[in-house]
């Protein structure tokens, strides 16, 4: 089945891009494939590098594949027809971006963060000015996303005060990362003017801090992040501490960030360090029909698509349906309320 769900991610590579290509190629493509052909839905995850790509995969393959039959039951999708449904991941430079392209009908699915999710919908915080992004549906909290500052240990930081002068990469534009840093500077009374900002993502910061050239870096991710846990097997990095009565006024002020601590050997040679989490959050659009976002809803929270996660990656573990609402402070998709209702969780 793997083979055939491969097989069918390169065909739609290539309708991909040609729905890309076309004028006028939105959401509503999502909602009127011809009979003989698969319902495509585009699903915006994030960099390589990080935790939403490869989740993102995951939860498109297990839908693609559990789509053509009962959530938690025997087979898939027929070998001698397509699935009838099928859910092509992208990468993106994250949050922020990924939610302009739901705005935009260039994407019906997308990983955010939970603070990207709310400022969008609402017109506020990041996108203080910008239309409400009212096509903003939620369907799920997936897990918790802690911020990661990476530091080359010989560039002598211990916290975020330290980052004074220093050259540190804030991410992409576009990203979540760079709206929570901008927020965590600003707790420390600091800017990127105090800084020598670069905006590269984790997988270019790495190469960077290994070369010299970088002293450290940002990105919000769930840990254990697959690159960092390669980079700190091969050589000595340092995760610092996101802590002190700076970070209390900051969640005070912001309630969607949290305490959390990245635990000692979660990367190699690293202890426990706390830093501060946001939820990482399903979206869907809003135009999305309701039975199909109930179907996708029921499918994600079953026994084999749960299944399919937990042996995927590492945060795919800590994916489970009752911690589905937590932090969610846009809409629910009504596909996804109904299912939510059925098994009790919202009343």
């Amino acid at each position: 089945m793997r083979g055939l769900v491969r097989f069918l991610w390169g065909w739609l590579g290539v309708a991909a891009l040609v729905l890309f290509g076309l004028p006028g190629a939105t959401a509503a493509s999502a909602h009127a494939p011809s009979p003989a052909e698969p319902q495509v839905l585009r699903f915006a995850t994030g960099g390589v590098g990080g935790t939403y790509h490869p989740i993102g995969a995951l939860i498109a393959e297990a839908l693609t594949v559990l789509s053509g039959s009962a959530p938690g039951g025997g087979g898939g999708p027929s070998r001698s027809r397509l699935p009838d449904l099928l859910i092509v991941s992208q990468t993106s430079n994250g949050s922020v971006a990924n939610v302009e392209a739901m705005q935009r009908g260039q994407v019906e699915m997308a990983l955010a963060q939970s603070n990207i999710a709310e400022w969008a919908f609402r017109g506020t915080g990041r996108f203080q000015g910008a239309a409400p992004a009212t096509s903003l549906r939620a369907v799920a909290t997936l897990y918790r996303e802690s911020l990661h500052l990476v530091a080359r240990p010989a560039a002598g930081i211990r916290s975020v005060a330290d980052l004074r002068g220093q050259r540190v990469s804030l991410d992409e534009p576009g990203s979540g990362t760079l709206g929570d840093v901008r927020e965590l500077l600003a707790a420390h009374g600091l800017s990127e003017r105090d800084l020598k900002p670069e905006f590269v993502k984790p997988d270019f910061a790495l190469a960077r801090m290994r070369n010299g050239m970088l002293d450290a870096f940002f990105i919000v991710a769930g840990a254990p992040m697959g690159i960092l846990q390669e980079a700190a097997s091969r050589q000595a990095v340092a995760l610092v501490p996101i802590d002190g009565p700076e970070v209390d006024g900051l969640l005070g002020r912001l309630p969607f960030y949290s305490r959390m601590v990245i635990p000692a050997g979660t990367y190699p040679g690293v202890p426990d360090t706390p830093t501060i989490a946001v939820g990482a959050q399903l979206l869907v659009r809003a135009d999305l029909d309701d039975s199909l976002v109930y179907r996708l809803t029921r499918t994600l929270w079953s026994e084999r698509t749960l299944g399919i996660l937990a042996k995927g990656h590492p945060k795919g573990a800590q994916i489970r349906p009752e911690r589905a609402l937590d932090g969610v402070s846009i809409p629910l998709h009504p596909g996804a309320e109904r299912f939510y209702r059925e098994q009790g969780l919202i009343r």
